[in-house]
């Protein structure tokens, strides 16, 4: 194993030494974040799943480096100027941005004016303007004018093209400027020509001027977007004149004719090489940070919303509103299955609200419906005020859900897959009802991007956003626990150690031979073998087993210790679990031994207080305001309840019952300073809001959380 990179991760992370070690050993032998985290506490040093992704993050940049220093080094000793001290030089370095800078003078160049100066001979002229102890430099670039170098002008315009070359990969001279910038950049923005109003959506930043450092990342990629559109022109960088003087003060050495020609190259060199090669090493890392930021708000928005309490499996009538197309209405059994489909018509321009209201309650009572779930979206209020007027035989909750990424599952391969004979309506309808029943199972098939959480996700770094959110959702799958009995593919896709193969294989194999009865039993799937088991084994519920620990979160390699808890308390493990007051006798220390520690013992006796226990919790149905459904309901100074849809860094949006959520800004979420939305709200909570501001004709609505 690589000592170097333990030392370094070691040093970033402020972890031991030891911790990173086992830790890159895990990683490397194949296992996942969530098995690691929650199952080989001992050998972390109960490191959590967020430290251990900074460590195989960090992991990854290590190598990355490495792997650009092979291409330097080979590079440069293909060009035979590898000398050992430099070839020192680039191994000692774990800097990309300094490896890169030692690289640019030998870095394969296209053609540049600076080569071609080169080629016509020039390089001597510029060496001998570049010590500046000549005066006589007309005299001097009439020695080498050719049939190409016309005149003593066009020599000194090559001899200047040159020094600016030397001057831009000198790497003082890159460090000079990258601290002029990092000091004191701004960003600037203007609107482009004739963009005024095609771009009026960017009107804030026309005329537009910010430190770097205190640009926000929301803001950043909001001015990087209108760039991108065309509609601003954007630049980034320090004072210039000041600039200037640091790079004057490093080269200029005379105060003659030669002198003023390198001072002319030093300024070209900066406009035209230095600041926007610097520049965009800045705007890089200011739009990495900003990714980041979003990133996370959108990961943190994304764990809430899939936590989300799950009604749990129940009959379910799922309603799709609409209004002219009627309301697609399905039946899904406690499986999520499809049992029957209709669609009703009790808003304009059909009006048939006694046929709706008849057909509701025949499908509840002939089905033995347990709850309805509405979708949020166009005539979700109506259709949610049509339920409540009908008096049912038997209580029936009634739950508005996010439809966000509904349409976008319905016309999936996933749903296709699930549902190869029903339209798109049907299918949007089925995922509306599912979301109640586990809201979990059913998001993971949609893009995570599409769910409707997050803030510029179409703006930020594609890859890293999927990893992140990749890794959101399958923390999450293995927090909660899967039935292994009714989960889908798609959602056991996400299990530790699993994948689409051996997802699909398991559903085969579950359809083949029927209901699994043990874990043990996973191990005659095809293609199962000891390591996969090892990893999924965990986080696979079987809720009627044989084995009773087969329904916890401990997994099959410590079933032995709960074995031997039993049997020296002369009970047999069903007991044990009932009965907490016996479990009080245990001593722990008594089963430590060489590969079971405290951590996995603490955490063996939490499974036993709460076997099969869903950690979400259970839905409970939300009621908006009585007589507000549009915008146009919405009065100033009005205090209603809302539900939080999303967190962003300037705010939250929250749903108040119509088609468009409100907006709190940062500054309205309490009566006292708040440095970020996610410390005071999170996605899906209840909140109590003050309707500030209402802009009809904008679809504007502004909210305050203060003094309500």
């Amino acid at each position: 194993m690589n000592q170097t990179y333990i030392n370094l991760i070691s040093d970033a992370l402020k972890i031991s030494k030891n911790q990173i070690k086992n830790t890159i050993a895990l990683l490397e032998e194949g296992a996942t974040i969530p098995f690691i985290s929650r199952y080989r506490k001992e050998v972390t040093g109960s490191l959590d799943e967020v430290q251990i992704a900074d460590v195989q993050s960090e992991l990854k940049k290590l190598k990355e480096i490495d792997k650009r220093r092979e291409t330097i080094l080979s590079t440069i000793e293909e060009q035979g100027k590898l000398t050992n001290e430099l070839r020192k030089r680039i191994e000692s370095s774990w800097n990309l941005t300094e490896l890169e800078d030692i690289y640019l003078p030998y870095k394969p160049k296209r053609k540049t004016r600076a080569t071609k100066a080169r080629d016509l001979g020039l390089e001597p002229l510029a060496q001998v303007l570049f010590m500046q102890k000549n005066s006589d430099i007309e005299g001097l670039a009439n020695q080498f004018l050719t049939k190409e170098v016309a005149s003593s002008d066009d020599a000194l315009q090559g001899a200047r093209d040159i020094i600016a070359e030397w001057v831009s990969e000198n790497e003082n001279a890159r460090n000079k400027v990258r601290r002029a910038f990092r000091q004191g950049a701004a960003v600037t923005a203007k609107v482009a020509r004739n963009k005024e109003e095609e771009g009026a959506k960017y009107r804030d930043y026309f005329e537009y001027g910010e430190s770097l450092r205190n640009c926000p990342s929301h803001r950043f990629l909001a001015i990087m977007r209108g760039e991108s559109e065309g509609f601003l022109r954007v630049s980034i960088g320090p004072d210039e004149d000041q600039t200037l003087n640091q790079l004057d003060y490093q080269f200029l050495k005379g105060n003659n004719a030669a002198t003023d020609q390198v001072a002319d190259a030093i300024k070209d060199s900066y406009k035209r090489l230095l600041a926007p090669s610097i520049e965009t090493e800045f705007r890089n890392a200011a739009k990495e940070k900003a990714d980041s930021e979003a990133i996370d708000v959108f990961a943190k928005n994304l764990r809430q919303l899939l936590l989300a309490p799950p009604l749990g499996q129940r009959r379910i009538l799922g309603l799709d509103p609409g209004f002219r197309t009627g309301c697609k209405l399905v039946v899904v059994d406690e499986n999520g299955d499809l049992l029957h489909n209709t669609t009703i018509y009790p808003h304009p321009p059909q009006s048939d609200e006694y046929g709706a209201i008849h057909k509701i309650q025949t499908l509840v009572d002939q089905y033995g419906i347990d709850a309805i779930s509405i979708g949020n979206g166009t005539a979700g209020r109506e259709t949610d005020a049509l339920c409540r007027k009908i008096k049912f035989n038997h209580p029936v909750q009634i739950f508005m859900v996010n439809e966000s990424g509904a349409s976008i599952y319905s016309a999936s391969a996933i749903a296709r897959e699930e549902f190869p004979k029903e339209d798109v309506t049907v299918r949007g309808a089925v995922s509306i009802a599912r979301r109640l029943m586990d809201p979990l199972a059913e998001l993971v098939k949609i893009d995570a991007k599409s769910i409707g959480v997050g803030q510029y996700q179409h703006d930020v770094n594609q890859t890293k956003l999927k990893e992140s959110l990749n890794g959101v959702v399958e923390s999450c799958v293995n927090a909660v626990g899967i039935n292994l009995n009714t989960a889908s593919k798609h959602l056991l896709t996400y299990v530790s150690g699993l994948g689409p193969t051996l997802a699909q294989n398991i559903v085969n194999f579950r359809t083949e031979n029927g209901a699994f009865d043990s874990r043990k039993a996973l191990k005659k799937v095809p293609r199962m073998g000891e390591k996969a088991f090892e990893q999924c084994a965990g986080f696979l519920r079987i809720r009627t087993g044989k084995n009773p620990l087969d329904n916890t979160a401990v997994h099959p390699e410590s079933y032995s210790v709960v074995e031997k808890m039993a049997k020296d308390l002369g009970v047999k493990i069903p007991s044990l679990i009932q009965n907490p007051e016996l479990r009080k006798q245990l001593d722990l220390h008594n089963y430590v031994t060489d590969k079971v520690g405290l951590p996995t013992l603490k955490d063996i006796l939490k499974e036993l207080d709460k076997p099969g226990l869903d950690p979400r919790g259970e839905a409970k149905a939300f009621e908006f305001a009585n007589g507000i459904k549009t915008i146009e309901d919405l009065r100033e100074g009005m205090v209603v309840p809302g539900l939080v849809t999303n967190v962003t860094n300037f705010g939250a949006f929250v749903d108040i019952g119509v088609k468009q959520d409100g907006l709190v800004h940062i500054s309205q979420l309490a009566n006292r300073f708040v440095k970020n939305p996610a410390d005071v709200v999170s996605v899906s909570q209840e909140v109590e809001v003050k309707i500030t501001q209402v802009d009809v004709k904008r679809s504007r609505i502004q909210l305050s959380m203060k003094d309500v």
